[in-house]
């Protein structure tokens, strides 16, 4: 993510939610005849994005139906906004990287990418948002066309991190993240998650709140536009359960 952008980019670190329609459950990342995930996943980027797209694309691999995820200088992710107060905790999935992105450094800016990530989109009440930040996401707001997430928790799969590490995005607070996989994990090998979103969310966020907020939205996504590099990832069985 380019500190080239817009001020909503810098404070959110993420993507708006506009044009997203919600549905209750989560609908199946890796299924459908074609070869995007069926609605309600909708492909967003950044505002006024000029950078190529990441790559989507549902594929068969080692007999079953997944999504791969392609990097190349490129940003990009699939949401699917869910409705307030959807019943939601439990969040697994599957997923590999048999390309890394080496260069990605989530501690700085200008290597703040990553081969494959999943995120979680919390409508944190913005009066637990510190008074410093609650102005720049009001600014950011009041000068974008997006509903814009007051707080994302992305797991990562990373090439430099040790698992376990849970970071602030280089860019903003607003967004933190939480490595799964990281230096010497294994490539081209399916790995399962089962994670407890509200213990988690605790976990990253719970220097502002308590409390767990609503989920607005699960992306899934992977950038290379930071390090001009190029990542290969895939995901499947992604659900959300109470």
């Amino acid at each position: 993510m380019s500190a080239l952008r817009g001020p909503a980019v810098l404070v959110t670190g993420l993507i708006g939610l506009l044009g997203v329609p919600a549905q209750a459950s989560l609908s199946d990342i890796d299924g459908g005849s074609g070869s995007l995930p069926p609605a309600p996943w909708q492909l967003r980027g950044l505002p006024q994005q000029k950078e190529p797209f990441t790559r989507f694309s549902r594929v068969d691999l080692d007999g079953q139906s997944v999504l791969r995820v392609q990097a190349e200088a490129s940003y990009g992710y699939l949401v699917h906004a869910l409705p307030p107060l959807a019943p939601a905790r439990w969040l697994s999935w599957r997923w590999r990287v048999d390309q890394g992105n080496a260069q990605a450094d989530l501690r700085t800016r200008d290597g703040d990418d990553a081969a494959l990530k999943v995120c979680v989109m919390f409508d944190l009440p913005l009066d637990a948002v510190p008074f410093g930040e609650r102005q720049l996401l009001r600014l950011a707001r009041s000068r974008s066309a997006e509903p814009l997430p007051s707080a994302t928790l992305c797991y990562v799969w990373d090439s430099r991190l040790p698992p376990g590490t849970v970071l602030d995005n280089a860019y903003s607070r607003r967004v933190r993240w939480m490595v799964l996989h990281g230096a010497g994990s294994p490539t081209s090998t399916w790995q399962s998650e089962r994670r407890d979103v509200h213990a988690d969310f605790l976990r990253a966020f719970g220097d502002e709140s308590r409390s767990v907020p609503s989920i607005l939205a699960i992306a899934v996504g992977a950038d290379a536009d930071n390090t001009r590099a190029r990542s290969v990832a895939y995901l499947a069985a992604l659900r959300l359960e109470p």
